[in-house]
């Protein structure tokens, strides 16, 4: 009985801990439209997020702007954010396609490269993100879906992990219209 009751309480505490995440890149083959992460990204593109704690707590809400170009044989993202709380934060991308629908990407907080893989409307990014925390750093791990909705739509939703351990959610939507009709 004592057996039973451990095993049922290591699976339930293994489903708790990792998740119930079902999505495949492969259930998107054939959807459309279909995403092409340089095609998209290319030129200008916005952005509003939040993150949100494992209990579901909005703990960040942002703004991206997004600048996309060709620099050689490396499409180069340029992310400006800023918070709610008025805190800015600077990002550059640089990916390289490294065959049909797959990228490898670098940036100054990226541990190592990010490897992404394109199918039908999705893109699916894993990579290590190194964050400021107090007076040190914390790494989490990003498993990142951006699904794209239509020509000038793409949903996005990471989902953070330490150790294992899903720590939050962060949820974006990207547009390729000037959400606020500020820029020229």
């Amino acid at each position: 009985m004592i057996r039973r009751v451990t095993v049922a309480a290591t699976v339930a505490l293994t489903l708790l801990l990792t998740g119930c995440s079902s999505m495949k890149l492969e259930q998107f083959r054939g959807t459309t439209p279909a995403f092409d992460l340089t095609d998209y990204f290319e030129g200008q593109t916005w952005a509003y997020g939040i993150f949100e704690s494992r209990g579901g707590e909005i703990k960040r809400q942002f703004r991206v702007e997004i600048d996309g170009y060709w620099e050689g044989e490396e499409f180069v993202l340029d992310e400006d954010f800023v918070y709610d709380d008025g805190e800015t934060d600077q990002r550059t991308w640089r990916i390289t396609p490294t065959g049909e629908q797959t990228y490898v990407g670098r940036a100054g907080d990226i541990v190592g490269t990010a490897e992404g893989r394109e199918m039908g409307q999705a893109l699916n990014w894993r990579y290590v993100l190194r964050l400021p925390y107090g007076d040190s750093t914390i790494d989490v791990a990003f498993d990142d879906w951006m699904i794209r909705q239509s020509e000038n739509v793409v949903i996005n939703r990471a989902t953070v992990k330490k150790f294992g351990i899903r720590v939050g959610e962060v949820t974006l939507f990207f547009t390729k219209s000037d959400p606020d009709g500020s820029a020229p």
